[in-house]
């Protein structure tokens, strides 16, 4: 699990760093209740003024479609035994690096990410779950993540920069297990001419995650027909079993002896 391999990457780092830093720069951050359940962090898209893409049917915008397939997610991994926190749970503006410092800050095992999309044409549909390029979490980016960095009582400043950096390239791969396996049960359900594949870009939603990260686009909400199918209670039910399972699989792998 995430507070795991925190506490092996100090370790190596310690070795690295044998110098102590100065007391005032080890002020204590705030600490981390342990829990006995893995933690999963769900990010509904947009929300406040930012409403995201326009639907197809009249007066729906994104904000309002992740909210409800964020909270039907979030019910169903609870009744797992998976814990969840949504980074909103209302119609709330959030920044980018608000919605990720939730998943920091409780030092969350996943992050997930609900979109749909849209398109000029109004004429695409389809699935597609993203990961970020590597350019996201070069230490390049630093500046964008300066202060979303998971807590670490006692860890000195500069030190814990470099876990956080450290932890960001070492759960890439954990990232895209985690998008394939939410893409191959989208497709189960959705079928596989929807199918747009698993993707990298830098979003900047995803950007300081010290945990697999992942952005979902369930389906595009302005297409005529898909975006209303995306409003059904039936065709919601199956979006959120399907990301439940595709999550569900990875909190497996994280879980499981090595």
């Amino acid at each position: 699990m995430k507070w795991l391999v925190s506490v092996a990457f100090a370790g190596v780092v310690a070795a690295l760093w044998p110098a102590q830093a100065p007391e005032a720069a080890r002020a204590p951050a705030a600490a981390i209740a342990p829990r006995d359940r893995p933690l999963v962090v769900i990010d509904p898209g947009h929300g406040g003024s930012n409403a995201g893409a326009t639907g197809a049917a009249p007066g729906v915008h994104e904000k309002q479609l992740t909210l409800a397939l964020a909270t039907q997610l979030a019910a169903e991994l609870e009744r797992r035994g998976i814990e969840v926190r949504l980074t909103r749970t209302g119609d709330r503006t959030m920044t980018l690096r608000q919605r990720v410092a939730v998943a920091n800050d409780a030092a969350a095992d996943l992050f997930v990410s609900v979109h749909a999309n849209a398109s000029a044409a109004r004429t695409q549909r389809g699935f597609e779950t993203f990961v970020l390029t590597p350019a996201g979490v070069d230490v390049d980016g630093r500046a964008l993540r300066s202060d979303t960095g998971t807590p670490r009582p006692g860890v000195a400043d500069d030190v814990a920069r470099v876990l956080d950096d450290v932890e960001r390239g070492a759960i890439q791969w954990e990232a895209a297990e985690l998008a394939a396996a939410v893409q191959t049960e989208l497709r189960a359900v959705r079928g596989a001419d929807g199918d747009r594949g698993v993707r990298q870009d830098a979003h900047h939603v995803l950007i300081g995650a010290t945990m697999p990260a992942v952005l979902v686009e369930v389906g595009f909400i302005d297409h005529p027909i898909e975006g209303r199918e995306l409003l059904e209670p039936s065709t919601q039910a199956a979006l959120v079993q399907a990301m439940a399972d595709g999550i569900a699989s990875q909190v497996g792998e994280l879980t499981a002896p090595r």
